[in-house]
């Protein structure tokens, strides 16, 4: 099983109509968004977050219940309101964001029992935690515990500047969890902000996931690389594309030992893991237009055939 750790919160998307800026309310989360696309492309799937008692809170709690997890373990705090993010699509689909998030419930997370930890195979860290005091401890005891219970851990960096105080206290927080991780996601621009001299050299152990847009991906491991073709769609909203390659990665990660991670078989899972990102962007939200598993494997061997 695949155990997702940390925000769920709600997307407002903003979209002009008839001269007026309208916010649609979505919900997301990036540890909650992987989590609902794996478990729809075939994993075992459990999710831990956390969401402040209000409207928001009601909404999202209906969400997650309705996406059948295996597993699910939502926190309500009496004294934090749900955390918002705010969303502005440009004429491509592409995303600018605004979090709204003083005081709220993302950080403060309930502890995972010894059943659902135990029950993992995968633990998989969101990185939005990690701005607080509160959140970077928490996640560090996550991460010490993988380790520690023989777990493979996962960490997408979704790197925000907006909600850290400097740069370098940013990359010090980061770097704190990579240290612990077996997998880790970056984007393209991640990769610049990390740089290619500490992925390669500190990072070389690990598998590096950098999704690439509409370029498709790259994955780097054991001093071996290779960049996967994407298939060619045109985005509505890019929100969550990434959270849902990742999701299509992990729920086949799932099921292959490490010492199966060859560069065929990683070839393979990228490819799968690219189109389920893009046919993520051909509709709004992060999870709405999730594609089930047969649309993806049938996209798959179309490309295989070409």
């Amino acid at each position: 099983m695949i155990l997702c750790i940390g925000e769920i919160l709600a997307d407002m998307i903003g979209n002009v109509k008839d001269g007026a800026l309208c916010y649609e309310r979505k919900a997301g989360g990036a540890p909650f968004n992987v989590a609902c696309a794996a478990k729809k492309f075939g994993a075992h799937v459990g999710f831990v977050g956390s969401v402040g008692d209000d409207l928001i809170g009601d909404f999202l709690l209906k969400f997650a219940e309705e996406k059948n997890l295996d597993a699910l373990f939502i926190d309500r705090n009496a004294n934090r309101n749900t955390t918002l993010a705010f969303v502005e699509l440009d004429e491509r689909g592409e995303r600018s964001f605004c979090f709204y998030r003083k005081n709220t419930a993302d950080y403060i997370l309930p502890d995972v029992s010894p059943t659902l930890f135990g029950a993992a195979d995968i633990v998989h860290i969101g990185s939005l935690m990690l701005s607080e005091k509160e959140g970077l401890e928490y996640a560090e005891n996550i991460a010490k515990r993988a380790r520690a219970e023989n777990k493979l851990l996962s960490f997408d960096v979704n790197y925000r500047t907006d909600i850290f105080k400097d740069r370098q206290t940013a990359l010090a927080n980061y770097k704190k969890i990579i240290e612990y991780a077996d997998v880790v996601k970056f984007s393209e621009d991640e990769v610049e902000v990390f740089t290619e001299e500490y992925i390669d050299v500190k990072l070389k152990n690990k598998l590096v996931c950098i999704s690439l847009g509409a370029d498709g991906s790259e994955w780097r491991y054991g001093g071996r690389r290779n960049r996967v073709p994407t298939i060619k769609v045109k985005p509505v909203d890019t929100t969550g594309a990434g959270d849902a390659f990742y999701g299509g990665i992990l729920s086949k990660l799932d099921k292959l030992p490490r010492p199966m991670w060859s560069p065929e078989n990683l070839d393979k899972i990228f490819a799968f893991a690219n189109v389920c990102g893009a046919l993520n962007t051909l509709g709004r939200g992060a999870i709405d237009c999730l594609p089930d598993l047969q649309t993806v494997n049938d996209r798959v061997s179309e490309g295989e055939r070409k």
